[in-house]
């Protein structure tokens, strides 16, 4: 509700030398529209397209990112051996898939055996160009010469950014963390060029904090993805043949048309190194414990993907169960379900399946919005804009309108008016698949200062009561509402509490550096109210800049 955004998705895709040309691999189209059959044309040409696969695993994945895009491919057979295209701007927009000369003009240009890219949302940076991903570094030795992406956060960002500007030559053009790890990555290829990926990752493993997956590919053609020690972001990768490719999301490899058991997770400390020729799974850390974030089960990511032997819609489907065997309000004839678009349906399926009454859906999203920056601080007005109630669904009907998280809240206040309003809802009871978001993400998800959170400004714990659930009701115009209790997450994710990252909903986290930076980030929040700042209930009433 609160468009709660992530920090990215990564992919990567490299056609070996060695075996036959993979079937997965897009083929062209004679003007008559009749295919071409592969095995007629050269073969370097052919591996060369497997760069085009890029946009469409990035498609998929335009749930993790709207804001910018790009590629790096890797063509030995061009003066440019590597070769980055990106921009602000979604998937289509970038890759000019919406006008196919331009698009077929721009993978020819970017033609590649291998490549990686990337989709962008920003916790951390501009909305410019400079920042959107992949990052490429040119340089004389081909060793030097790299492009990498990265999906995540380092949590010690500050302290690692003073440190290079103190301690070293280093000078840093953009405020982003990705460009923290440009240098260090840079640095460690200057010291040494023939550096392993699992030395260069485990000498970056003892100094970041945070989630950090990275896809790398250099100039020689190497290639490797990786993920943090613990696993906090997912990442996938799948090989089949000659074909090997790397996503965020195992959705991105499935509609490859990589068969289900060929895809597997990279393990938290672990990287896949891929050649010319071979694909190694090695481990460079330790993963004395795992942190997988459970918004992405519940929130980013894309309900078709699986990872870490859970499946998305399944623990979405759980989450209503859940509210279901939960509710207290009296069901009759009246009652309906309602989900706010688009992914607490799921969970608003499940929970009127379970309680035996209509999951309607009485709130329409325009979809066609986009990530759009609207001009001016009338809040209502953008709510119009997003949303339509249809009062034929909702006249004189008690809702249950089911959401996945409340974060600030502002957006839903808005909303409940219009549904009754508008929609002329007899009751709202609002039902969040989620517990209360009590503290800020430090490793990838943007999710507000203290000061600016729902949840905290009428929680005197950690665990809420109905008495605090009922004033928060109040505060937004709903007639009751609930949240999940933090002990139903695990079961409805599908994975032990202890490998998850619940940090946001019970203040735990999982590093040091996020510790340190709570702790700051609470001390703030009370100088801010003591200094007559906001606090109380007001922080969560208003807030700038808005995308819809």
């Amino acid at each position: 509700m609160d468009e709660l955004q992530h920090e990215c998705g990564v992919a990567a895709v490299y056609h070996l030398n060695s075996g036959e040309i993979s079937p997965l691999i897009p083929r062209l189209r004679r003007k008559d529209k009749t295919l071409i059959d592969p095995a007629t044309e050269d073969p370097v040409v052919v591996r060369n397209r497997a760069s085009r696969l890029v946009p469409g695993m990035l498609l998929d994945m335009q749930n993790r990112g709207q804001l910018a895009a790009g590629i790096t491919s890797y063509n030995p057979e061009r003066l440019q051996l590597i070769q980055t295209h990106k921009d602000v701007g979604g998937v289509a927009e970038v890759f000019r898939m919406n006008h196919e000369d331009r698009y077929k003009a721009l993978m020819t240009e970017h033609a590649g055996q291998a490549a990686i890219g990337h989709v962008r949302y920003a916790t951390c940076g501009k909305d410019d160009p400079t920042y959107a991903q992949p990052f490429e570094r040119q340089h004389i030795a081909r060793s030097k010469w790299f492009s990498f992406a990265f999906n995540g956060q380092l949590a010690n960002y500050i302290d690692l950014r003073q440190e290079l500007l103190q301690t070293t030559d280093f000078h840093l053009t953009r405020e982003t963390d990705t460009e923290i790890l440009h240098h260090l990555i840079g640095h460690e290829l200057s010291l040494n060029p023939v550096i392993t990926p699992v030395e260069l990752l485990r000498t970056l493993a003892a100094r970041l904090d945070g989630s950090w997956n990275i896809v790398f590919l250099n100039a020689r053609g190497q290639m490797f993805v990786s993920r943090d020690p613990l696993g906090m972001r997912p990442l996938c990768y799948a090989h089949e043949g000659s074909l090997f490719a790397a996503a965020s999301e195992s959705v991105a490899l499935t509609h490859l048309g990589f068969a289900e058991d060929s895809v597997h997770n990279v393990p938290p400390g672990h990287v896949v190194i891929v050649d010319g020729t071979s694909v190694k799974v090695e481990k460079f850390a330790e993963s004395p414990r795992q942190a997988h974030c459970f918004f992405e089960w519940i929130y980013f990511a894309n309900a078709g993907s699986n990872f870490d032997n859970a499946g998305v819609y399944l623990s979405r489907k759980r989450l209503g169960e859940e509210l279901a065997r939960r509710e207290t309000l009296t069901i009759a004839d009246d009652v309906i379900v309602v989900p706010v678009p688009d992914t607490a349906k799921a969970a608003a399926d499940s929970m009127a399946f379970q309680l035996k009454v209509p999951s309607l859906e009485g709130l329409i999203r325009n979809r066609y919005i986009g990530r759009t920056f609207i001009e001016g601080n009338n809040r209502a007005d953008k709510v119009r804009m997003k949303y339509t109630p249809l009062p034929e669904i909702m006249e004189g009907k008690r809702v249950l309108l089911v959401d996945d998280s409340i974060v600030r809240a502002t957006t839903l206040r808005e909303l409940l008016a219009l549904l009754k309003s508008r929609g002329r809802a007899k009751e709202i009871h609002v039902r969040i698949a989620c517990p209360p978001i009590i503290a800020p993400c430090f490793y990838g998800i943007d999710m507000s200062t203290v000061s600016e959170l729902f949840a905290p400004n009428f929680m005197s714990g950690n665990v809420i009561t109905p008495e605090e659930e009922q004033a928060m009701a109040d505060a937004i115009g709903a007639d009751s509402l609930r949240y999940l209790p933090i002990e139903s997450l695990a079961s409805c994710v599908g994975l032990p509490s202890t490998t998850l990252c619940q940090a946001c909903v019970n203040g735990v986290y999982p590093t040091l550096a996020g510790e340190q930076m709570y702790a700051k980030a609470q001390e703030k929040a009370a100088q801010e109210c003591e200094n007559g700042g906001k606090c109380g209930g007001q922080a969560w009433e208003t807030r700038e800049r808005i995308y819809v």
